[in-house]
């Protein structure tokens, strides 16, 4: 059961985890796998709106994709933007990254590598991830300018769209958790959560939902 007041918490979660960036006209447009087409096609519709000459997807597979996306997350991506319209040749893949850290790091590998230079960077994530994508991009590429955006949908969307409330809050927790903890490993910058945010996500812990919790001493995932 979820509460009334769960509701609440996840949505100030929610909507701190959101950078409220303006998408503006970027060197490349980069698309952060995961199982949601969302953001593939979050990338297309900004491309379309000549927000970046260029698409960039990275990803591997994870234990929840590697069955939906057995080519892997930026394979299936490409694919979908391919479907969607965009040129093939407006399309970079990089198919080995496994969390946020390697999505950024290996991006950035693979634009030096094609002698592409970046001044700006449209970082293209799940909604509940922007704040997370920002900093680990901040910490690990901080020469360029980075825009945050993904899908323009409310929590109550999202959730429709996963179908498990249950599991999307768990995943706004979790995200949290490791926007508070990464910055002392060296995995991204540190960002101030305000109390009423820090309020809601104690609140949320102690209703259980804590699936998606590392323990403090945990590796990146």
């Amino acid at each position: 059961m979820i509460s009334a007041q769960d509701w609440a918490d996840a949505r100030r979660v929610w909507d701190y985890h959101q950078m409220g960036h303006t998408p503006r006209p970027c060197s490349v447009a980069v698309g952060l796998g995961s199982h949601d087409l969302g953001v593939a096609d979050t990338a297309v519709s900004l491309y379309k709106r000549g927000m970046a000459p260029l698409l960039l997807f990275t990803g591997a597979t994870s234990p929840t994709t590697r069955e939906r996306m057995p080519r892997g997350e930026a394979v299936h991506y490409q694919e979908r933007a391919v479907e969607l319209g965009v040129p093939s040749t407006a399309i970079l893949v990089e198919p080995r990254a496994r969390n946020t850290g390697e999505n950024i790091r290996f991006s950035r590998e693979l634009l030096e590598k094609e002698g592409i230079e970046v001044a700006s960077v449209l970082l293209i994530s799940k909604p509940y991830e922007e704040r997370r994508a920002y900093a680990t991009a901040r910490k690990l590429w901080p020469a360029v300018e980075v825009v945050s955006a993904s899908a323009p949908m409310t929590l109550d969307e999202y959730v429709d769209s996963i179908g498990d409330a249950r599991l999307v809050i768990d995943m706004l927790v979790g995200a949290l958790q490791r926007l508070m903890i990464y910055p002392e490993q060296g995995f991204m910058i540190s960002q101030s959560v305000p109390p009423d945010v820090l309020d809601a996500y104690e609140r949320l812990c102690e209703a259980g939902f804590t699936s998606r919790l590392l323990a403090t001493d945990a590796p990146s995932s």
